[in-house]
């Protein structure tokens, strides 16, 4: 009465399927697979995760010698489209602390700079662009006898500064400059004065 299913898998030889019974067969299918689906969503998730890690942005060897605090005024230009943001850095205890906001003082990041390694700050949710800058902006703002201590990988050559295929940094002064990332925007930093930008 039974016809065996051509395939000869394991499941298939376990309901020996029958026009009867290919309802139940296929159930039993269902549950076989499932697992490899699983496995398969994890296998995706962890190599996000690592491919997440990989892009992670360079941070120096040491905290470089910051005079903090530092209120700098942020320009991002991107197709065509900018938008202006205020950027606190200070210290605070053995952290950096970095307080984005946009010019209406609203929350945009907070990031604490502490042992080498970004920390979240209060409860703004992740926010990774933010983060990219943060760590540019510390490449950008770190004083140039402490350059290659901090980035091995790092040359200036006079007003231009960069880190090969992450950030390049043209200087008009000191704390006033243009950095661009290769495949994001471009930002304008200049020094937060009393007026609004």
């Amino acid at each position: 009465m039974f016809t065996v299913n051509p395939c000869g898998s394991e499941p298939a030889r376990e309901c020996g399927t029958s026009v009867n019974k290919q309802v139940g067969c296929d159930a039993l299918f269902a549950s076989r697979l499932a697992p490899t689906g699983v496995v398969g969503v994890l296998l995706l998730c962890v190599a996000l995760l690592l491919s997440a890690c990989a892009s992670k942005a360079p941070l120096p060897e040491q905290t470089p010698n910051l005079t903090l605090p530092l209120q700098l005024h942020i320009q991002r230009l991107q197709a065509e489209q900018r938008q202006d943001w205020v950027l606190v850095i200070q210290r605070e205890g053995p952290a950096i602390r970095w307080s984005m906001m946009d010019l209406l003082g609203i929350p945009q990041a907070r990031q604490k700079l502490v042992d080498g390694e970004w920390r979240a700050d209060g409860l703004l949710p992740p926010n990774p662009e933010a983060r990219e800058l943060f760590a540019a902006l510390l490449f950008a703002l770190t004083p140039q006898d402490e350059l290659h201590g901090n980035y091995p990988a790092a040359w200036q050559h006079g007003a231009q500064r960069a880190l090969p295929e992450r950030w390049n940094v043209r200087y008009s002064q000191p704390m006033s400059f243009e950095l661009n990332l290769p495949k994001g925007p471009k930002y304008q930093v200049t020094p937060l004065s009393g007026e609004a930008p």
